[in-house]
């Protein structure tokens, strides 16, 4: 336990000292066996590890999710969905903030990354809110709240990496994540009108809105719908596996990117090698955070917190409530992929052994990493939404997600109590599809 604390330690400091996540991870996991078991058994282990964490057949998803998502933002999606949600909720007081949270939630069901849903949108709907007079605390708040959607509505990179670390069912983690994308979406939607209600200045009054035929609207949105279905449609109808989803949905994107004739050539080669580039930084992580799990694995802490959670007199549940307290509070400190790829490695043992579902926990803890994503000081959307618009307070921004935090915190309850919002869809589809 000692040698445990004395890494976690060591790998906070490193981050804190901005050292990137894969290094400081690394270098504990590495350092840490070698203390314990000496040079021979660590560079081994290293050899065996780097092949291991990263010649994985599942991960194959990564780069391809995350292109489908760079070609779709890339393609100007982002704007149809703003302008389409816009048409349909924007004439309402603080409609286009509702529309804003709508547009995210699309368009985080074809990108997977919150950060990019919340840079992408954030670059779309600020602007138009301020030209109507939104506040810049409600204007800031909704994009960034609705950026987390994208970890949350499949298909989700952090979900990937969950799944391949737990060796939990992918698709099973999608279909598990609709319905809890959707109460988010909701939670989102009553935030917008609380703040209304208590401070109808953030959100003025207009006639003003974006008028859309039907025919128009349906062109809109087809893409959206047409990818998603494509891609889920096809795991849960038996078409194909998600690593083929993700392959064919790649194309898909690629196509309709194509159709648009607003991406030039330079553009596109752009786009693969950003895409490149942060599936290269993803899989550095993992191999990082695989070199720390061993590490983890030798101090053989989870035998001991096991019998510390069973002789502490809690409830299963109780033990659930202190590891969302956990999560809550590093989700100030760092990012979303580095919680879940430093916690898992401990967590899930205990809660396997408590008898909990892989499938319900992974929703649990990506519902509780997104409201990291939002939470002061670390929070990377604010940040995300602070850089599209610089001359925006930081101040007015954390002050406008916190009614959105509080309808997540309700919603963390809501899904801790209720494994079944997590569960009967997965249940439902692989009963039928025999998966």
């Amino acid at each position: 336990m000692l040698a445990l604390s004395i890494g976690f330690l060591v790998a906070f400091a490193l981050i804190f000292l901005q050292v990137p996540i894969a290094t400081a991870l690394g270098l504990v996991g590495f350092g840490g066996v070698v203390l314990l078991n000496g040079w021979t058994p660590a560079l081994s282990m290293a050899a065996t590890i780097t092949r291991d964490s990263t010649l994985v057949y599942t991960l194959i998803v990564l780069p391809l999710f995350v292109l489908m998502g760079n070609l779709v933002a890339g393609a100007g999606i982002s704007g149809d969905l703003f302008r389409a949600a816009q048409a349909m909720i924007g004439r309402r007081r603080g409609g286009v903030a509702m529309a804003t949270v709508a547009a995210c939630g699309a368009f985080g069901a074809i990108c997977g990354s919150s950060v990019a849903t919340a840079a992408t949108m954030g670059k779309v709907a600020i602007p138009e809110m301020r030209r109507l007079g939104y506040g810049d605390r409600l204007a800031s708040a909704a994009v960034a709240a609705g950026g987390t959607l994208g970890i949350l509505i499949p298909p989700s990179v952090i979900m990937v990496v969950y799944g391949v670390a737990t060796q939990t069912h992918i698709g099973k983690l999608f279909a598990a994540g609709i319905v809890p994308g959707l109460i988010a979406m909701v939670g989102y939607l009553l935030a917008v009108r609380y703040v209304v209600w208590r401070d109808p200045s953030q959100a003025p009054v207009h006639t003003e809105g974006v008028k859309m035929d039907v025919r128009h609207l349906v062109r809109t949105l087809w893409p959206v719908v047409a990818i998603f279905a494509i891609v889920m449609g096809g795991i849960y109808g038996g078409l194909f596996t998600s690593v083929e989803a993700s392959g064919i949905g790649a194309v898909a994107a690629l196509l309709f990117a194509l159709t648009r004739h607003n991406l030039t050539l330079a553009q596109i080669r752009q786009i693969f090698a950003d895409s490149a580039s942060t599936s290269a930084m993803m899989f550095a992580i993992i191999l990082g955070a695989a070199l720390f799990g061993e590490f983890v694995n030798i101090t053989g802490v989870h035998e001991g917190l096991l019998a510390m959670v069973q002789g502490s007199g809690l409830s299963p549940f109780g033990v659930i409530l202190v590891m969302v307290a956990v999560y809550l509070v590093l989700g100030c400190v760092l990012e979303s992929l580095s919680m879940i790829l430093l916690t898992v490695p401990i967590f899930f043992p205990i809660v396997t052994a408590l008898g909990y579902d892989p499938v319900w926990f992974g929703i649990l803890i990506v519902v509780v990493v997104e409201i990291g994503l939002i939470t002061p000081p670390i929070g990377v959307n604010l940040f995300v939404i602070r850089s599209v618009t610089p001359d925006m307070a930081m101040g007015s921004v954390v002050r406008g997600v916190l009614p959105f935090i509080t309808a997540d915190l309700l919603r963390v309850l809501l899904i801790a109590s209720v494994p079944a919002l997590s569960l009967w869809l997965p249940n439902l589809l692989f009963k039928s599809t025999g998966g």
